[in-house]
């Protein structure tokens, strides 16, 4: 696996082969002002998120919706 640095310019014209050196297991680090600046990445694909993950797992207190006067206030700058 090897390390290579291309500047800004270059990975524009570069990029379908910088993407094949990618996927192919070298780093690729784009530069900017000869100053390393992003990484070039293979796509990882996200896992598909399940809503209710939490359901029945969190508990809120029954004065959750009620704000103290003092704390409103105090928010608010009136103390």
């Amino acid at each position: 696996m090897a390390t290579i640095q291309i500047n800004m310019h270059e990975a524009k014209t570069k990029l379908s082969h910088l993407a094949e050196k990618v996927w192919a297991g070298d780093k690729v680090v784009i530069a900017k002002s000869g100053k390393p600046y992003l990484d070039l990445l293979p796509h990882q694909p996200q896992k598909k998120r399940v809503a209710g993950h939490y359901k029945g797992k969190i508990k809120l207190a029954d004065n959750f919706d009620e704000t103290p006067l003092d704390v409103i206030e105090d928010f608010e700058g009136l103390s």
